[in-house]
C-alpha cells in the first residue's frame, strides 16, 4: 500500500477510488468482518500518511470516521446505480437513501446515466429505473464531495445540451436547504456552490408523477436571478421514454414559486446564477 500510494503522490494523484467486488481474499473474509474494517481503517490512515483522499467503494457504512480522517471523502456503502439495472431497484430507490444511508454521511452513488435503456444488456434489468433529467437531479439530492459522470462518452455526445449541467453543478457547498421531502416518495433539495453567488436545485420523485413546488426564499433579497430548468419532457416517463427532457430559462427572485411537474420516476435540475442586464433579455419572470 505504501507504493501504491507513492506511485500515486509521483504522478500527481491525489484521490484514489477503491473497491472490493466479490470474495475477500486471501481468507475468505467478509466485507463487514472485523478483519475487512479493520483493513478499512489500515487504507484510509495510510492514505492521511500521503494526503491522499479516499473514496471507498463497497465498504462499510459511515461511522463518522471521517471526523478523524476527512481524506474520507465519501462511501458507497449501500445499493449504488448499477443496482438499478442488473439488481432491480425501484423507482422509489433514491428518495429513501438520503433519509437512510446519507445520514452517515457522502455517499458516491455515481449518477449521470444518459443511456438508461443499456442497449448493450438485455433482460429483465436491463435498464435504469430514471429519466434523464432525474439522473441529472441526483447530483444535488444525493449528496457527495466527489461526483462522478458514471455514463460512457459516446452517450453524452447524444445530449450534449443537458450535459451541460453535469459540467455546471458544484460539488462543495455553503449551504444546503431541503425544500420538501417525503421519505420514499419524494424530495427537493436547493444548494449555494462554495464561494460563489450561484444555486442548484434538484427534485426527484417515484413511480408517481408529481408537481414540486419549489420556492426561493434563499435566494438574496432584491436581486434577480436566471434559472436554467433542465426538466422531464411532456411525453417523459422512465419505462418508455426516459430520454425526453426539455431545457428552458427563466427569471426568478426571493419571491417567486415555481410549480414543476415530474414524470413517472422524473425529476428536474435547475441552474440559478445572478442575473446581467444582457442575459435578462426576452425571459419571463417566475412570480
Amino acid at each position: 500500500m505504501d507504493k501504491a500510494y507513492q506511485f500515486m503522490v509521483d504522478n500527481g494523484y491525489n484521490a484514489v477510488k477503491s473497491g472490493y467486488v466479490g470474495n475477500i481474499i486471501p481468507r475468505g473474509e467478509h466485507h463487514y468482518g472485523q478483519w475487512m474494517n479493520n483493513h478499512y481503517l489500515y487504507a484510509v490512515k495510510k492514505a492521511a500518511d500521503y494526503k491522499i483522499c479516499v473514496n471507498a467503494h463497497e465498504a462499510v457504512r459511515p461511522t463518522g470516521l471521517c471526523r478523524t480522517y476527512p481524506n474520507l471523502i465519501g462511501n458507497e456503502s449501500a445499493r449504488g446505480t448499477e443496482y438499478e439495472a442488473f439488481g432491480g431497484s425501484k423507482p422509489f430507490h433514491t428518495t429513501l437513501l438520503p433519509f437512510t444511508r446519507q445520514i452517515g454521511g457522502p455517499m458516491d452513488y455515481t449518477p449521470g446515466i444518459f443511456d438508461t435503456q443499456l442497449s448493450f444488456l438485455t433482460g429483465e434489468h436491463s435498464f435504469v429505473h430514471t429519466t434523464l433529467a432525474k439522473q441529472l437531479a441526483l447530483y444535488l439530492t444525493m449528496y457527495s464531495p466527489l461526483q462522478m459522470a458514471a455514463d460512457l462518452p459516446e452517450s453524452y455526445e447524444r445530449y450534449m445540451d443537458a450535459f451541460q449541467f453535469i459540467k455546471d453543478v458544484a460539488v462543495d457547498w455553503d449551504d444546503s436547504k431541503y425544500l420538501e421531502a417525503e421519505p420514499g416518495d419524494y424530495i427537493t433539495v436547493a444548494r449555494k456552490a462554495k464561494d460563489r453567488e450561484e444555486w442548484f436545485i434538484g427534485a426527484i420523485t417515484d413511480e408517481n408523477p408529481r408537481t414540486a413546488v419549489i420556492p426561493f426564499r434563499y435566494l438574496s433579497a432584491g436581486r434577480k436571478y436566471v434559472a436554467t430548468i433542465y426538466e422531464d419532457g411532456k411525453d417523459a416517463d422512465w419505462d418508455v421514454n426516459p430520454q425526453s427532457y426539455r431545457i428552458r430559462k427563466v427569471v426568478v427572485t426571493n419571491k417567486s414559486l415555481l410549480k414543476q411537474k415530474l414524470a413517472s420516476s422524473g425529476g428536474v435540475a435547475i441552474s440559478l446564477k445572478e442575473a446581467t442586464k444582457e442575459s435578462l433579455k426576452g425571459l419571463k419572470e417566475i412570480k
